[in-house]
């Protein structure tokens, strides 16, 4: 996946088409990613002998291919790909081609 956590992205399909927003959380095994300010859903927390019951307001994970990374660079969504400067292995953003 090559989606990471902190990076700033755009939902480029869906109800949430445009939004701009910052990936929280990553699940590679799941191919899903959490964005803020996206999807957000209603969490039931069940009451426990420490603390009552609550309705928290938070954000699901949507699937990562409706996700872009956003090339500041351009303004605009942007592929990533790979490059080998070096020993290391670097992102790089297909429309500018700037290292991420």
């Amino acid at each position: 996946m090559k989606i990471k956590k902190g990076d700033e992205v755009v939902v480029i399909s869906g109800k949430y088409k445009g939004v701009k927003g910052k990936v929280l959380e990553a699940r590679p095994t799941e191919s899903r990613v959490v964005v803020e300010g996206v999807n957000r859903r209603k969490w039931h927390i069940k009451p426990t002998q420490e603390q009552p019951g609550r309705i928290e307001d938070r954000e699901a994970p949507i699937h990562v291919s409706n996700v872009a990374l956003f090339d500041s660079k351009t303004k605009k969504p942007s592929r990533i790909g790979y490059k080998v400067e070096g020993d290391k292995k670097v992102r790089v953003s297909k429309k500018s081609g700037t290292q991420i």
